[in-house]
């Protein structure tokens, strides 16, 4: 017992004294996903400061990142733009082809027109079950998502759009 323990020691003592066993692949601490040291810190003046980095280092226990499977919603019946202190919260209701619509997101379309002309685009998408559900009536199918876009990304916009499977609503600046 005593040699067992005396041995063991010896080769702890050994090994934290390589220098490369810190980046080693034996090392139990990088077997789950390594750790970035030399990211700077986020300042207090960024939005999502309180965000974890998303790294593009899988652990041990990472999933894929799965498919995105929504559609763009049927109709979009109402776009509203309210002001706050920070800047805007874009709202955007919408009637889905059937029942059970979820996930709902206002995904935002970013290309170089866009920016050139000061378009801020978003497509209204969500997923369907992949069961059949009843149509339903329209009130029932009603799906809503808002937005929160910061005031410095809206300084260079002159219009907001939001577009759906059948129809496109905008909002101009005044």
């Amino acid at each position: 017992m005593h040699k067992t323990v005396s041995v063991l020691l010896v080769v702890t003592l050994a090994l934290s004294a390589c220098g490369g066993w810190r980046d080693s692949g034996a090392n139990p601490s990088n077997w789950f996903g390594g750790r970035s040291s030399n990211a700077p810190p986020p300042s207090p003046d960024d939005p999502d400061a309180l965000l974890p980095n998303q790294d593009d280092q899988g652990g041990l226990f990472s999933r894929p990142v799965p498919e995105d499977t929504s559609i763009p919603i049927a109709v979009i019946d109402e776009l509203k733009i309210d002001r706050t202190p920070s800047g805007a919260i874009i709202y955007a209701t919408g009637t889905a082809t059937r029942q059970g619509a979820y996930n709902a997101r206002l995904v935002r379309v970013r290309n170089d027109e866009n920016t050139k002309n000061g378009v801020l685009e978003y497509t209204f998408r969500v997923n369907y079950p992949v069961y059949a559900t009843a149509q339903g009536t329209p009130r029932s199918r009603m799906v809503s998502d808002a937005v929160n876009v910061s005031r410095q990304e809206l300084e260079s916009v002159r219009l907001v759009r939001v577009s759906g499977a059948q129809n496109t609503l905008e909002s101009r600046r005044r």
